[in-house]
């Protein structure tokens, strides 16, 4: 493609903002690893929100969001947005419980509920597999995002664009840690929703397509319009809603939407100002991630089936684009190269911003847990702050190379998707019990985690040389999660729980309540401690309740949106009256919990 010089310069614009934001806070984010990773523990809900929201709009996830409806059309969503259940819970349970335990990292909580040098090493030990292993496949699926558009869009090779890509990323995610990286979340997202949005708009009204009503009556896409799967195809109705409605939200380990909260969520939430803070900003991300972004990307989707129908047609329309690479989330990229000049070039930086704003907090939660739960902890416990800084910069460098290097080898983002849900299968149920019941110890994680990394590789390369196939993947993540599950749970019983002081101390300062405790503090009332403290004292049944209301609404809001664009205005009034409803309804339980 040729970009006018009014696109170059909005491209320009954008990547000198997103620089100077990080040299104007590069000064205070070196006084400590503090304010490098947790912006001082100071920051309010709607930055933190928006933070969150930002960085969940990866370059990769309109790619994913176009493989999947070009595959198994808007149904096929479910698969990510069965999720909004496990974000829910973690805003009306989770956030504050993460904000009371005042850790650094998620990764620091190991240590803080349970004992030894068991809770030792698997601090140090999820600290590199999430913070290097993990974190560089998510990095590298994104930068993935950025080579096919790199390659549709302007030609480049996919190492070029690897190069350019990161380089003014890693700069600013170096300097500002993670104060930085907020501020700069918060300018790319603005731009980022104005191109989807302008994007979308553009394309439906592409003489190909014909505008929406042309495009909904279209042969090829009205199959695709549902919300919900064929019921009469056995398959694609439990691929597709029941098992991510009934098994992987609760089951399932993923980025950005971890089974009680985590990762670079948690990281959110411990840097808040306070409980609401927390609360208020995983509220916001839910509400915008489910709710609000998804159409665009899916109308353009849709068009992109019109235009090309067919891997073919991509193909002959992009011939020098890899055929490695070639796959259906590659019509994405390629459906904006429609697009006129200057909206051209604010869609370019809209994607650069989605891209950045990923790898950005990608880095920085990475190196947290390398400097703060490895070095720290182990390798050097003296360091001066100064000296955390210069190895979280460090680090942050580092992970970018490896990353990139990563992306080379992958093919398509849906790939890359089904086997981050493999690793983490069967781990969840875990991460939701672990603060309300005692008995869980270190051991029952590392079963966790180990026996789902060993169930995944199986799949991925030992049944298919004993079998001759991979198998489906509902089989995967059903057999996973059940195996797993029954492996961490037979060690649970078969190891002893941590030690009382360690838990009584976790129980002082988080207060889960619940009758997972109260054999536990019988126990300590019997021999005179935790006086005062009741397991029956809790919210969490409310918390619940809240839960069910608030993912009721959201997915409202979103049918809502679709049923207006579709021009189905009973059902449109319908969803609109239930997610007003849902949403009155939430309000009502949370004024009464406070």
């Amino acid at each position: 493609m040729i970009l006018s010089t009014v696109d170059w310069l909005i491209i320009a614009s954008f990547f000198l903002i997103s620089l100077a934001i990080g040299l104007l806070v590069s000064a205070r984010a070196g006084k400590s690893s503090s304010e490098f990773f947790l912006s001082g523990r100071n920051m309010p809900w709607w930055l933190l929100g928006v933070s969150m929201v930002a960085t969940t709009f990866s370059a990769d996830t309109p790619n994913l969001v176009t493989d999947i409806v070009r595959t198994h059309g808007v149904a096929g969503n479910w698969l990510w947005w069965a999720f909004l259940l496990t974000g829910m819970l973690t805003v009306f349970i989770y956030a504050r419980l993460w904000r009371r335990s005042e850790v650094l990292t998620d990764v620091e909580f190991y240590e803080l509920r349970y004992s030894g040098r068991a809770a030792a090493f698997l601090r140090g030990f999820r600290a590199i597999y999430l913070g290097v292993f993990f974190n560089v496949l998510i990095m590298a699926s994104v930068s993935l995002a950025a080579i096919k558009i790199g390659g549709v869009m302007l030609g480049l090779s996919p190492l070029t664009t690897i190069l350019i890509a990161s380089s003014v990323t890693v700069v600013y995610s170096m300097l500002g840690g993670l104060r930085g990286v907020l501020i700069t979340d918060f300018f790319q997202f603005i731009i980022a929703m104005i191109g989807s949005i302008g994007a979308a708009y553009v394309v439906v009204n592409l003489p190909q397509v014909g505008g929406l009503d042309a495009l909904f009556q279209h042969p090829a896409v009205q199959p695709r319009l549902d919300f919900l799967p064929d019921f009469s195809n056995t398959d694609a109705l439990m691929t597709l809603l029941i098992l991510p409605l009934a098994v992987q939200w609760w089951s399932v380990w993923y980025p950005g939407a971890e089974p009680g909260g985590g990762g670079y969520i948690a990281q959110r939430m411990l840097s808040a100002k306070n409980e609401d803070h927390a609360l208020g900003a995983t509220l916001l991300f839910n509400v915008a991630h489910y709710a609000l972004r998804p159409w665009p990307w899916l109308l353009i989707a849709l068009a992109s089936i019109i235009v090309y129908p067919d891997l073919a047609s991509l193909h002959q329309a992009f011939p020098s684009v890899d055929i490695q690479v070639l796959k259906d989330d590659l019509a994405y990229p390629a459906m904006l190269t429609f697009l006129p000049a200057g909206l051209l070039g604010l869609v370019i930086a809209s994607l650069i911003a989605a891209y950045m704003s990923t790898i950005s907090t990608h880095l920085n939660w990475g190196a947290s847990y390398v400097v703060n739960d490895f070095y720290k902890r182990f390798i050097k416990p003296e360091a001066a702050e100064k000296e955390l800084v210069r190895m979280g910069r460090l680090t942050t460098l580092l992970l970018m190379i490896v990353a990139g290097i990563f992306a080379l080898m992958l093919s398509n983002a849906l790939q890359a998707f089904n086997i981050l849900l493999q690793v983490g299968a069967g781990t969840g149920l875990l991460f939701i019990l672990r603060w309300f019941w005692w008995r869980i110890n270190p051991y029952s994680e590392l079963t966790a985690m180990i026996v789902s990394f060993f169930v995944a590789l199986y799949f991925q390369f030992l049944h298919p040389l004993l079998f001759g196939a991979v198998p489906s993947s509902s089989f995967q993540l059903v057999s996973g999660v059940a195996f797993t599950t029954f492996c961490w749970l037979t060690v649970t019983f078969l190891t002893a729980p941590s030690a009382s002081e360690t838990l009584r101390r976790f129980y002082q300062k988080v207060h889960p309540g619940g009758p997972g405790w109260k054999r536990f503090l019988q126990n300590e009332h019997n021999a005179g401690r935790l006086a005062g403290y009741d397991a029956g004292d809790w919210d969490v049944p409310r918390g619940i309740l809240m839960m069910v209301t608030g993912t009721f609404a959201v997915y409202a809001w979103l049918f809502a949106g679709g049923k207006w664009l579709y021009g189905q205005t009973m059902w449109a009034v319908l969803f609109t009256v239930m997610a007003l409803a849902g949403t009155g309804l939430t309000m009502f339980l949370y004024s009464r919990r406070r």
